[in-house]
């Protein structure tokens, strides 16, 4: 028999509910993944560097011309400098990365401070380490924070905060506000920050992204991740990125050799190119902002309340003048009986949550938008 060191878990709920979507032909607006192509010059330029031969192993720590890009923009956009040699490492993917920097400093008995409803892959990393997942519950309708509370839950045992901005799944937006308040709380201790930014390029209604990077004494105990899957609708790549101060990252790459060791070569020298022009990943906030406009307008008037999305493809939906089921009841019900496919948000709280919330996600053609809003309007 074999003794289970993840007892709790069992199928994602993205798994789930895109599999239900497949056996029903719902419309799926669960799993995160657009429904649209990669920019042809995108494309172009990964199959120009496979021509010329970049198809065996890229270096450990990513190519240097993309780390080189990757501290240009951190530099150009948010005024941080990162030493590409020492301080940016090419992962596959986010949650990679991720995983990877939660095993690399959390020891057992450590505590890590999640923000509920928290994307999944956070805790199990944790336990996996021998820490344990200490949760901040955030609500409907705002998903705001109370630093007081947040301090209180810190103590000597506080080894790691993980936050998530734009935050996935409420898709709400930090402010500099709460950036300064979080600064504030680990200022002179030990405590390590995680950053989960891999939607540092789509926030809307003219907000400017809160990178701890904007931060000194932040960025100096913190590690950022991003994703160029998110940001390039290009999911199936699973190519993101770390950045982190030398000693942090020197951790990183010890655990990283040894999860994936190199990551995708012609991927990342076509990136490297790619994001040397500004406008390929300044303009991504105004496409999505169009299609979060499209989907809210389009189901105005029907029984569901809009949440406010202020950055990330995803937009809440709340359910609470039609049903008083269960969001995992009624999100199942919705796929198989109405054909529109969600993720119920109460799996991302640690013993669930009352709230009457879907998470649909907005990151489809313009005529997959006007299908799903069509049902949902008809409900």
């Amino acid at each position: 028999m074999i003794q289970s060191k993840l007892p709790r878990v069992g199928t994602t709920i993205f798994t789930v509910m895109s599999g239900l979507a497949t056996e029903t032909g719902a419309i799926n607006l669960s799993q995160g993944f657009p429904d649209f192509p990669v920019e042809r010059d995108l494309i172009s330029l990964v199959n120009q560097n496979m021509e010329h031969n970049y198809n065996q192993y890229a270096p450990m720590s990513g190519t240097p011309e993309l780390r080189s890009a990757l501290a240009a923009k951190y530099k150009l956009l948010y005024g941080r400098n990162y030493d590409p040699q020492t301080e940016i490492t090419i992962t596959a993917g986010g949650t990679q990365a991720i995983y990877t920097a939660i095993t690399a400093l959390v020891q057992p008995e450590n505590e890590v401070i999640l923000f509920a409803p928290a994307y999944d892959c956070y805790a199990p990393a944790v336990e996996l380490s021998g820490g344990r997942p200490v949760y901040y519950e955030m609500h409907a309708p705002d998903y705001a924070v109370d630093w007081n509370k947040v301090k209180s839950l810190v103590n000597r045992k506080t080894r790691l905060i993980i936050i998530n901005t734009p935050h996935n799944p409420s898709g709400t937006a930090w402010t500099e506000k709460d950036l300064l308040a979080l600064q504030d709380i680990t200022k002179g201790s030990d405590i390590i920050v995680l950053s989960d930014e891999v939607y540092e390029h789509i926030i809307f209604d003219g907000m400017k992204h809160q990178t701890v990077a904007l931060y000194d004494d932040l960025s100096s105990r913190s590690i950022v991740v991003g994703s160029f899957g998110k940001t390039f609708h290009a999911t199936g790549w699973k190519v993101g990125y770390a950045a982190a101060p030398a000693p942090i990252m020197k951790e990183f790459r010890k655990i990283h050799q040894f999860v994936t060791f190199a990551v995708n070569h012609p991927v990342q020298r076509a990136l490297a190119e790619y994001i040397q022009n500004p406008d390929h990943y300044n303009g991504v906030a105004k496409m999505y902002e169009e299609k979060r406009d499209r989907f809210a307008s389009a189901i105005a008037g029907s029984r569901f309340g809009i949440r406010p999305s202020n950055g990330t493809y995803f937009q809440l939906l709340d359910y609470s003048e039609i049903t008083n089921e269960k969001d995992t009841d009624y999100a199942v019900r919705l796929t198989r009986e109405m054909g529109v496919a969600s993720i119920p948000v109460s799996v991302f709280y640690p013993n669930g949550s009352g709230d009457k919330v879907l998470r649909f996600c907005f990151a489809k053609e313009n005529e997959t938008l006007d299908r799903a809003a069509e049902i949902l309007r008809s409900i």
